[in-house]
């Protein structure tokens, strides 16, 4: 049954504006209504240069942020519709680690409240969209409630959308017995190479400057979908948005608008495939 709501998982350590306002709007205009939630329910800073129409963004050595992307941004910035924030570890359990003195037991505890825990979140949402930025790098991408509730919804058959390094989760979202990736026999797209920064990985409420990311999410998707899947860089083209159900995924923040688009087709229309 349809609800017409959808999660959004955000990092606390900065979103790219149009990363989220992009598929957002086209959602809404869809009729679908939308919850936030970060790791431990801090509302979500947008990253400064998603809102500077002066940015260059180095590889690409062009303004990537439009007056147009700039205007919906603070718009919704302006919402105050992040105040509501909810707190992922306050839905979703710890794993214990196996040094606890009563490892076995605290195992199966968490087993039975993490399905709960993916019970409720699947009851509650038709699809969950995991946005990008650099924040996260930082308290997404390895997250194990967030890999929980991922791997709820790819066990309900429900959307999983991901753009720019929301995808990274993807890779990382595994069974805990199994450890198998998602990804294995899927077709996606994600952050090329060409696009990563040599330097200036920042993040908000922080001064670290990491240089370029701390991985290439190139080679991670490409190994993650194995020899029988594939990752599509799209390198030279303005956009790159796959569809390879349940997951949707989006290179960067050029897609975001055709992101929105596809998510619509998928929950809308019941688009399976797309982009390949």
């Amino acid at each position: 049954m349809s609800t017409k709501r959808i999660l959004a998982v955000m990092s606390e350590y900065g979103y790219w504006g149009i990363e989220l306002v992009g598929p957002l709007r086209k959602l809404e205009a869809a009729g679908y209504t939308f919850d936030f939630v970060t790791p431990k329910g801090k509302r979500s800073p947008c990253l400064p240069p998603s809102r500077d129409t002066t940015y260059i963004d180095p590889p690409l050595g062009v303004c990537v942020t439009t007056p147009t992307d700039k205007a919906l941004v603070d718009a919704f910035e302006a919402s105050g519709a992040l105040d509501a924030t909810l707190n992922l570890s306050q839905m979703f359990p710890e794993r214990p680690y196996v040094s606890r003195p009563d490892f076995l037991r605290e195992l199966e505890a968490y087993y039975e409240a993490r399905k709960a825990a993916q019970a409720a979140a699947i009851e509650t949402y038709d699809a969950i969209l995991l946005v990008g930025g650099s924040g996260p790098i930082i308290d997404m991408v390895n997250n194990q409630r967030l890999h929980d509730l991922v791997l709820g919804f790819h066990a309900a058959d429900k959307p999983i959308g991901a753009i720019c390094y929301g995808v990274a989760t993807l890779v990382f979202a595994r069974d805990f017995n199994e450890r198998k990736s998602l990804l294995l026999g899927k077709h996606v797209t994600g952050h090329c190479i060409e696009y990563d920064y040599h330097d200036g990985t920042g993040f908000m409420g922080t001064d670290l400057n990491m240089g370029p990311p701390p991985y290439c999410l190139e080679y991670l998707l490409a190994d993650a979908v194995g020899a029988h899947g594939q990752y599509h860089g799209n390198f030279g083209k303005g956009t790159s948005v796959i569809v390879d159900y349940p997951f949707i995924t989006a290179r960067s923040l050029q897609c975001s608008h055709e992101f929105g688009d596809r998510f619509v087709d998928v929950l809308s229309k019941g688009m399976k495939r797309s982009g390949w």
